[in-house]
């Protein structure tokens, strides 16, 4: 059976001078643009004044946690062994190397600490903007796919494909599985709980999209990695076990958790 070749495109789309315009960077501004342009949507449908003042410059803390989060992540927990020895190379995204789930911590406390500023209400304010997410996060594993990267283990599937920078063998094309499970999938369920009536949600106050989108994206991610290649650096950590595995179930422990605090809280009023 022959498998499909996955070609090596240049992960550079063009230069101008010093500065490359990057498929995958390309990508998280797509994302950012689908957010920017769906949380003002919902603003103005529900009126939320104060977030919608303030949108512009939370979207700026949101990006840059986004970044430091995502970076910082993939130092500690992905290769910090080597960062330890080359702190210089930290500061070098554009060798690649990115967590999602160091993000996502980031994004939540980041955004907490400006709404808490601003007294903006932080569930009403995440789950607006948490229903875009998977928006980017779709778009980014196509990014992963345009650079070859993040590809799957060995299969004898007739969907597997070859990529050249993994060798001969074919593999699990994982970047799509998880842009249609993280991104579209994902994507649906959020966007559909989201026109629940507030007011009648006995069982999802304000903050459950929240916690729903921590647990559904933490079970997507925990099944993906059975069929993802390990990073090379860090391998299986506890027998097949992954990192993501291990830091999505944290996720999915933080969601249940979060979402029943929140209706235990809305009953108690």
């Amino acid at each position: 059976m022959e498998h499909f070749i996955f070609p090596q495109l240049d992960p550079i789309i063009f230069s101008v001078g010093p500065l490359s315009i990057r498929w995958y960077g390309l990508m998280y501004v797509l994302g950012f643009i689908a957010c920017y342009l769906l949380v003002q949507y919902q603003t103005r449908l529900h009126n939320y004044k104060n977030l919608e003042d303030n949108v512009d410059n939370l979207n700026t803390v949101l990006i840059l946690c986004v970044i430091l989060g995502g970076r910082l992540g993939y130092v500690l927990f992905y290769n910090f062994s080597y960062y330890i020895d080359h702190p210089v190379e930290i500061l070098a995204t554009w060798n690649g190397g990115m967590s999602f789930h160091g993000a996502c911590l980031m994004v939540i406390i980041g955004g907490y600490l400006f709404c808490k500023i601003k007294k903006i209400n932080f569930f009403k304010a995440a789950d607006i903007y948490i229903v875009t997410v998977p928006i980017g996060l779709g778009l980014g594993r196509i990014g992963n796919l345009i650079n070859g990267e993040l590809y799957g283990r060995v299969t004898d599937q007739p969907w597997g494909i070859i990529f050249p920078q993994a060798g001969i063998l074919p593999r699990h094309p994982s970047q799509l599985y998880e842009s249609m499970a993280e991104g579209v999938l994902l994507f649906i369920i959020l966007w559909s709980v989201r026109n629940l009536p507030w007011q009648q949600k006995k069982f999802f106050p304000h903050g459950s999209i929240l916690s729903l989108f921590l647990i559904f994206y933490g079970f997507f991610r925990i099944i993906i990695e059975n069929f993802r290649e390990p990073d090379a650096q860090i391998g299986f950590i506890l027998g097949r076990v992954t990192m993501g595995q291990i830091l999505s179930s944290a996720m999915m422990l933080l969601g249940v958790v979060l979402w029943v605090t929140l209706i235990n809280r809305q009953n108690s009023r």
